[in-house]
């Protein structure tokens, strides 16, 4: 199994008492419940892909941290990994460590960063069915009035019409997903589970008002 995970911030006090608002006692129990669902979740054979941002702590704090999370790691590099610049992490934990990728997933595209780039390459290419065959998967935004800019850009964009090269109009495609931590709980998801996630929680922002 592959699964997705965005901006886990482990160590990361500021974000459970600001921005994110994570709502536990401290940083320490924090951490322990990530690990917990990270770890019910993945096996030691599964892959994750990590959108960047995974630790706020120290080299020897990450270090520890790597040793206790299940699975194959792969990690897109974000602007508070810190721990990259130390020599003395575990760099052997990471299958590798990318700014970008993209990646196939049961017959689809995967476009992997961790800011999300709205116009992302393969955007245009749907299956047969009209489904669409190129994702972009990323993080960086967490639950921030940007997110609801991209959201709005996203709505936006699958609203326009445009002919494509053999004169049929079709709705342009914008299947972006922000894997932030927080929208599964804190647990790692295959693609199918973010696409359902995403979708459920975009239909409770319009029954909301939100969006």
């Amino acid at each position: 199994m592959r699964y997705y995970i965005a901006d886990p911030h482990f160590f990361h006090r500021n974000l459970n008492t600001k921005m994110d608002y994570r709502g536990f006692a401290d940083v320490e129990e924090m951490n322990a419940y990530m690990l917990q669902r990270w770890n019910e979740k993945v096996r030691k054979n599964d892959e994750v892909v990590i959108l960047g941002d995974l630790s706020w702590g120290k080299a020897e704090e990450t270090n520890e941290l790597l040793g206790k999370l299940n699975g194959r790691l792969y990690l897109i590099q974000g602007n508070h990994d810190r721990f990259l610049k130390n020599k003395d992490y575990n760099a052997s934990r990471f299958v590798w460590i990318k700014p970008y990728e993209e990646l196939q997933d049961n017959k689809r595209k995967v476009i992997l960063c961790h800011y999300p780039i709205i116009c992302y390459n393969g955007q245009y290419r749907l299956d047969g069915n009209g489904n669409p065959k190129v994702y972009m998967l990323y993080g960086h935004v967490h639950d921030t009035y940007d997110q609801r800019l991209i959201e709005q850009f996203r709505e936006i964009t699958r609203g326009s019409i445009r002919k494509n090269p053999d004169g049929e109009k079709r709705a342009i495609p914008s299947n972006m997903i922000n894997c932030f931590c927080m929208y599964s709980d804190y647990t790692p998801l295959t693609l199918d589970e973010w696409i359902l996630c995403d979708r459920k929680r975009r239909e409770k922002l319009c029954a909301d008002g939100s969006m």
